[in-house]
């Protein structure tokens, strides 16, 4: 708050509100003061928000572009002020750029996680948490709870005998009994503990299963029998739907009206499940427009290989991006708080350096030695901050860059994070037209044009004749890209 109330008094802000949620993390959207706050925007009572980082707003992508896109149609904008990141497009590519290194590091730290967890279920010991009825001893083996072992057999007997779930989450709940989490039992805990094999004595930890590696707490009959009726009392009809990811979702629009394009999915008269992008002034009726839908994969196909083959296939460009992004940061960094922190190291080791010389010089007194610690705890910190700042903030060199987006060469075109990670990172916005579509990158205020005979393909319904394998046509004049 502090932070805040510096940068709005800096820059000539009025602060008219506050909203915060005190103890609610920020990877979800299900916070009563933000929810608010985004509906106060349509009001008109404020033009800017401020929050201290971004990963305040939001830390979930998908959200964050979201809450961003609408808040932009309200004539907000939102600025971090301990983050200077620009809000245009060029600066969109110094963040994707930062946001890959520390997928990155996020990624390698996961992977020395679980090479150690590998080792444990070589030796069927603990890898995480455990389900009820079980406990780890001192050496990290999975050993019974003897107090809630019986009370998970006891469960596997009544559902076998007939009681419904609902009668049995009635009757643990009534005796006060409790999951392993401590929690009441709800329509969602019992199905999870009478369809877990580790009860009939299996260690499971990814595609390691190992029979009879740990204590058994229903019989093969039981278990057989529950397994039978569980499927049996399954609803017709509930199968779970595949999630589809729609890759150009908050960066898609129509170039009739400028609405955004959104998701949409049908079923011909055959039951085959098509998928498509709608412009969703048309879908809600909000505006009068007539744009045609298009078909998802065939325009994310177009997308992402004009990226590949465009961008990343073009050595000079890829130079020209890493120089621009140079640029950026250069004029972008901010180091106010990596400077206040050496000055103050500075100040910190100044009069380290003056009481040790007094020290020598025989000037000692009652309280020389609790100053001592407590400059020496002071340095301690300072530098723990200072190393802090530098890898919360960590600078790209020209060659980093170059080596980033060199790497994003060997993905495969068919992968979906892979083509998200493309999309994120280069493309800014997308309008479609009926005749033309135009991309406008991260690394460029100007757009690339698609050839028209794409796009009449598009619109006339020919996609499913092209060849998507092919790479897209080279621009003429890269000035043009």
């Amino acid at each position: 708050m502090r932070d805040c109330l510096s940068y709005a008094n800096t820059n000539g802000i009025r602060i008219v509100g506050e909203y915060i949620d005190r103890a609610l993390s920020a990877k979800t959207d299900n916070r009563p003061q933000f929810q608010k706050m985004i509906k106060d925007s349509e009001k008109g009572l404020f033009d800017v928000i401020l929050v201290w980082k971004l990963d305040r707003f939001c830390r979930n992508r998908y959200d964050s572009a979201t809450y961003k896109a609408r808040l932009r149609r309200n004539g907000v904008k939102v600025i971090s002020v301990m983050e200077s990141i620009s809000d245009e497009p060029e600066g969109i590519l110094v963040e994707s750029l930062l946001e890959g290194m520390a997928e990155y590091y996020s990624a390698e730290l996961a992977q020395k996680i679980r090479r150690g967890m590998r080792e444990s279920a070589l030796k069927c010991k603990v890898t995480g948490s455990l389900p009820l009825g079980y406990k780890s001893d001192a050496d990290k083996n999975i050993v019974l709870d003897e107090e809630k072992a019986p009370l998970v057999a006891k469960i596997f007997e009544l559902y076998a005998d007939g009681w419904c779930a609902k009668d049995i989450i009635e009757h643990l709940n009534a005796r006060g009994l409790k999951t392993q989490k401590g929690q009441p039992f709800n329509k969602n805990s019992l199905p999870r503990i009478l369809s877990n094999p580790r009860y009939k004595g299996i260690y499971i930890y990814q595609d390691r299963v190992v029979p009879d590696a740990i204590p058994r707490i229903v019989s093969d009959e039981l278990w057989e029998k529950v397994q039978k009726m569980l499927n049996k009392n399954k609803k017709a009809g509930a199968k779970k739907k595949a999630r589809v990811d729609y890759l150009l979702t908050t960066k898609l629009f129509c170039g009739h009206c400028k609405s955004m394009m959104i998701g949409e999915s049908g079923t011909g008269k055959y039951g085959d499940v098509y998928h498509y992008y709608k412009c969703a002034a048309k879908k809600n009726h909000t505006l009068p427009c007539d744009k045609k839908n298009i078909k998802k994969d065939y325009i994310e196909n177009l997308v992402v290989e004009n990226i590949y083959y465009n961008i990343l296939g073009n050595d000079e460009l890829v130079e020209r991006i890493a120089d621009k992004a140079m640029e950026i940061q250069a004029s972008e960094r901010s180091d106010g708080i990596l400077d206040a922190l050496k000055a103050e190291l500075s100040e910190a080791q100044k009069a380290l350096n003056n009481l040790m010389s007094a020290i020598e010089s025989g000037v000692v007194t009652k309280t020389t030695k609790k100053r001592l610690e407590e400059l020496e705890a002071t340095v301690e910190d300072l530098e723990f901050e200072i190393q802090k700042e530098k890898a919360e903030k960590p600078k790209l060199e020209r060659d980093m860059i170059i080596f980033l987006l060199d790497q994003l060469r060997d993905g495969d075109l068919s992968d979906v994070e892979y083509r998200k990670r493309l999309i994120n990172t280069f493309v800014h916005k997308i309008f479609l037209y009926d005749d033309r579509l135009l991309i406008v990158y991260n690394y460029t205020n100007r757009d690339t044009k698609v050839c028209e005979e794409e796009l009449l393909a598009l619109v006339e319904g020919e996609s499913s004749d092209t060849d998507a394998s092919a790479p897209p046509k080279q621009a003429n004049d890269l000035d043009d890209i």
